[in-house]
């Protein structure tokens, strides 16, 4: 049975997006892109929540299509498209692009996906990530932090979580100045 890992973007005081959930203080340049292309390669699939979707969904499946995109990014969108993905939503009525809708309770569910897809699965989006960090399911945490603090909006860890005691894996600088540090359950 694969892992299960949650890495997500991070500014250095904790959160994964703003308060009006804009992304635009993450700078991932070619470095950054190609070590996330790299991580995306190695998962059988990726379990996502509705909002994380729904971004992922509106640029990856024609990113390719347009002659100015990096080559680095066109790579991404090919391992998007053909990696498998689960999207958990009480609120889409369809979703496309090698993606299956679930409606169940994501922990609940994971049983399921474990038997499945035998190799690692990965999770993206804070919310959806944190029903598995509360039932204590995810097995690694990543976090590329970013020198930025944006004061206040969505936390990579959530809130209403007992003591977690971690295990550092990896750590790894970027020319950017991000850092990614890696960890797994004590």
């Amino acid at each position: 049975m694969g892992k299960l890992t949650y890495v997500m973007n991070v500014s250095l005081d904790g959160y994964v997006e703003t308060p009006d959930h804009s992304l635009d203080w993450v700078n991932i340049d070619d470095e950054v892109h190609a070590w996330f292309n790299q991580q995306a390669k190695v998962v059988d699939a990726s379990l996502y929540g509705r909002r994380m979707y729904e971004l992922m969904a509106g640029y990856w499946p024609t990113a390719a299509d347009d002659p100015d995109t990096p080559p680095v990014m066109v790579e991404f969108a090919g391992i998007w498209r053909a990696t498998p993905k689960v999207v958990f939503s009480s609120k889409l009525e369809t979703v496309d692009w090698n993606s299956r809708l679930v409606r169940g309770q994501p922990a609940d569910e994971l049983a399921a996906l474990r038997h499945e897809f035998s190799g690692d699965l990965d999770v993206s989006g804070a919310t959806l990530a944190a029903s598995f960090i509360r039932a204590g399911l995810v097995d690694q945490f990543g976090l590329v932090v970013h020198p930025v603090v944006l004061g206040a909006g969505t936390p990579y860890w959530p809130a209403g979580v007992d003591e977690l005691r971690l295990r550092l894996l990896e750590t790894r600088r970027f020319e950017s100045g991000a850092v990614y540090m890696g960890y797994e359950k004590a």
